[in-house]
């Protein structure tokens, strides 16, 4: 299936103990961006415990993996695989791409730290990010608890998880549209304190969906003090990705001057008309910060649609208060005409302060199967067809599929994408939303579409220098120990591809479908791939920030 067979040797141990798995006259592409190198593998115990000439090496068992390269696991950034990871073990969206690890509490909203309360909004609120399942076992209250959850049964691959501030501020503050108190900000700083003691790797925010985006600078400073006293980063959504991007990303900026916290822009794209070509002043800014001392990376995802939630267009005042204040607020007639001028012609913040295109807006998935005909379309396409204004058939879907429909938003550039994903502080994200009827095809594709298009066909980035993008960066900003590079002593999170075969094959029409060209994964030295093939295998783990700042597992 792949090219590459498993032999068996003929030739006398050379130590009395065989390794478990040797991976025999392949490429080593090591991920520091160093020079391939002809070398073979040796796994034992988890871990890589020898590299060179291992022909005469003892194994339990030998891959030839000739014509192929050996790199390390790759490091998704931005997942949004919080539930994913125990409602489909198999977890072969990311598996097949060979991620091994993945930053979970992302833009602000995820499980932990809750309240029965709070966790029954959240489920709610991101239905369309993970679904929102009956018979899943909710039980953690805690980062530690669901840390201890994703280690209970194990998961297909490595879990990194960053402390959502949205749901700190729910936690705390409350679903509703006002400043925190004193009081209430020390409450959110404690429980962030005992988050991080917990071993979540930082924080995130989501600074266009609620009720994350009704925190204030000082707020947000307050509590990215904590984080930085704790060796953490922060993982911020920004206040706009389109009108204000670049204030946006100042203002983020000038936190981490402020306190100290490194900042990690995440899906840093200059998205929407009044920003094409305009990568480069975002550039300048990351560049004057390095230039300065800052801690400052950020990630990107190889495609030109964004992708969230229906909801997420809404100004940021129709959703104070939580689901079921926004739900009377579409059915009362003087509020939607409120909603109706700012979406068509003040500009919404959860739009980043861009009036709405339907056009650009294509609905990707739905949870009332009566609204499965919508999949697909684009709002314009379904106005025209129902005679009516895409803003009626905007708030309509929303409140018939109770806020939980998901959305492509064609509005990327790509010159602008190709700008930012050569940058020195540039790592990889995919954004991937696993559920829905047809989610992006970035939850399957996003790392070998870097490899294809733009390494080896683009040649925007070279082999060695794209595979480091993809690995030993995004571990140096986690502070993952022993991961993201082929060295001897690390942990054998390992891929195995062939350079010339590799690519994505998921489309925007047919998103779940796994890529070509890697037939080998290995998870902690286990195979979760092997010749091409999920193995079911659950060997990855929580990872966990200590006491140094370190993240191990």
């Amino acid at each position: 299936m792949t090219g590459t067979t498993d032999t068996i040797s003929t030739r006398a141990p050379a130590i009395a103990r065989p390794v478990d798995v040797l991976l025999l006259g392949g490429e080593v592409v090591d991920g520091t961006g160093a020079p391939r190198r002809r070398a073979d593998v040796a796994i034992a115990d988890g871990r890589i415990v020898a590299i060179g000439d291992l022909a005469d090496r003892a194994a339990e068992r030998r891959i030839d993996v000739s014509g192929h390269v050996v790199t390390p696991g790759f490091i998704d950034m931005h997942a949004h695989s919080d539930l994913p990871l125990l409602t489909d073990p198999d977890h072969l969206a990311k598996v097949a791409q060979g991620v091994t690890t993945e930053v979970l509490g992302q833009d602000g909203l995820s499980y932990a730290p809750v309240d029965d309360a709070t966790l029954a909004q959240v489920r709610r609120q991101i239905a369309g990010w993970n679904g929102n399942p009956a018979d899943l076992d909710l039980s953690w209250r805690t980062v530690g608890g669901y840390l201890d959850r994703l280690d209970r049964d194990g998961i297909a691959v490595n879990a990194v998880y960053l402390v959502p501030q949205g749901t700190l501020r729910l936690l705390v503050v409350g679903a509703d549209d006002r400043p925190a108190t004193p009081a209430e900000i020390e409450e959110m700083c404690a429980v962030l304190a005992r988050s991080m003691r917990e071993g979540a790797a930082g924080m995130s925010s989501g600074l266009t969906y609620p009720p994350g985006m009704y925190a204030d600078t000082a707020e947000l400073a307050a509590l990215l003090r904590v984080v930085a006293e704790h060796g953490g980063y922060y993982s911020p959504h920004t206040r706009s990705y389109g009108r204000g991007a670049l204030d946006a990303y100042a203002e983020m900026i000038d936190l981490a001057r402020a306190t100290g916290c490194p900042v990690h822009l995440t899906h840093a794209t200059m998205n929407f008309e009044e920003n094409v070509g305009r990568a480069g002043e975002l550039l300048a800014l990351v560049d004057a910060a390095l230039d300065e001392g800052l801690d400052i990376t950020l990630d990107s995802y190889p495609y030109l649609p964004g992708s969230t939630t229906l909801a997420a267009l809404l100004p940021s005042w129709s959703a104070s208060g939580g689901p079921e204040e926004l739900l009377a607020r579409l059915a009362d007639p003087e509020a939607r005409e409120r909603i109706r001028h700012d979406v068509e012609v003040a500009g919404t913040d959860g739009c980043h302060g861009l009036t709405v295109d339907w056009a650009t807006i294509q609905v990707s998935g739905v949870t009332d199967p009566g609204l499965t005909d919508t999949v697909g379309r684009t709002i314009a396409d379904l106005a025209r067809e129902q005679g009516g204004s895409g803003t009626d058939v905007f708030l309509d879907l929303l409140v018939r599929d109770q806020l939980a429909t998901t959305i492509l938003q064609h509005v990327g550039h790509e010159e602008n994408v190709r700008l930012v994903m050569r940058h020195r502080a540039h790592l990889a994200g995919s954004d991937g939303i696993l559920v829905g009827d047809r989610p992006h095809p970035r939850a399957w594709g996003t790392f070998p579409r870097y490899l294809a298009r733009y390494s080896r066909e683009l040649g925007l980035l070279g082999l060695e220098e794209c595979v480091e993008h993809l690995t030993s960066r995004a571990a140096r900003r986690l502070r993952l120990v022993d991961r993201g590079v082929v060295r001897v002593g690390a942990i054998a999170d390992l891929v195995v591809l062939d350079p010339d075969r590799v690519r994505d094959t998921a489309t925007f029409e047919q998103p779940r479908s796994v890529p070509e060209g890697i037939p080998y994964v290995f998870v902690g030295g286990v195979a979760a791939i092997d010749d091409g093939r999920r193995t079911g295998s659950r060997s990855g783990r929580a990872l966990r920030r200590d006491a140094t700042g370190d993240v191990v597992g």
